[in-house]
């Protein structure tokens, strides 16, 4: 079995060890009862510190896939020990195709070309709500999840290059131009309108002006607003029960109210509630684009 190691790979050289080791025996490389290198002979070779091997094959005795013989070395061990992670079948695909290319005399600069060329060509996996408000994020994320079958995951703008790869930038209309500036000029960036809130209200009013009405969000925009436009209804400010759930504490109170106005994402947290009235931010336009992006992305590519 031919062994190789990386000093400037963020991978430790004992996890290094230790995954070709493994790798090695799920592609029959190393079979049952077969002796690896001594911990002198491989440090020696490949210039190691003895206890660095030392501590990889100790690691692959407690995983069970090696077995230490007092005065004779370190033996495969006959029976193989299950594995649930899929992370090592995928180890296994790579492993074999570097070994397919070596074979080929490929230089490893060619091979590197080839891999960025051809995941730049494989199709986003995700959706990335980019937004420097957490409190929205949640509740965009938890509106949108509900819509799509695609992960849909949230950064602030500072944090985008860690988290773009395979995803699909998408971004409030008046969050945009802050995405803008951290998401490639050639990118696309999908847009999401919200609803009115005027217009979401309306089906429920008119309504008896002295219930007492709870307001409940994580998102300050979405009390304010509700505030707002249930005073211009006719409600007396000294109706409405505001809450925001970052607070603790936040549901106190609410079960005296006839009903709760809050956003999609509190909704989850008060369906003991009497009567919630969830309001969605994301418009109607918005989602269905979003659920034909994803169509598109997922049909497969015809002549």
């Amino acid at each position: 079995m031919q062994l190789w190691f990386s000093r400037a790979s963020e991978i430790s050289i004992r996890e290094q060890l230790v995954t070709q080791v493994i790798l090695g025996i799920l592609g029959g490389e190393l079979a049952p009862g077969d002796r690896l290198p001594s911990t002198r002979g491989l440090a020696r070779r490949f210039r190691l510190h003895p206890n660095t091997v030392s501590a990889g094959y100790r690691d692959l005795e407690l995983r069970k896939w090696v077995e230490s013989r007092k005065g004779s070395g370190v033996y495969v061990s006959a029976e193989r020990p299950p594995y649930p992670s899929n992370g090592i079948a995928l180890d296994q695909l790579i492993s074999d195709f570097f070994g397919s290319a070596r074979k080929l005399n490929a230089p490893l600069g060619e091979i590197r070309s080839r891999l960025r060329r051809w995941l730049d060509l494989q199709p986003p996996d995700h959706f990335l709500v980019i937004e420097p408000d957490p409190g929205l994020a949640r509740i965009i994320v938890t509106e949108m999840q509900k819509a799509v079958t695609f992960p849909v995951q949230s950064c602030e703008p500072k944090d985008y290059a860690l988290l773009a790869d395979g995803s699909v930038p998408v971004a409030v209309s008046f969050s945009v131009a802050q995405a803008r500036e951290v998401v490639p000029r050639q990118a696309e960036i999908l847009t999401l309108k919200l609803r009115s809130a005027g217009a979401s209200l309306a089906r429920y009013l008119p309504a008896s002006r002295t219930a007492l009405v709870g307001i409940a969000s994580g998102w300050a925009p979405f009390l304010k607003n509700a505030r707002t436009m249930l005073i211009a209804a006719g409600f007396h400010s000294d109706c409405l029960v505001v809450r925001d759930t970052t607070k603790p504490g936040w549901q106190r109170g609410l079960k005296e109210t006839a009903a709760i106005v809050c956003d999609s994402l509190t909704a989850e947290s008060l369906k003991r509630a009497r009567r919630v009235l969830s309001f969605p931010l994301l418009s109607e336009p918005s989602l269905k684009e979003l659920c034909e992006y994803e169509q598109f992305i997922r049909s497969p590519l015809t002549p």
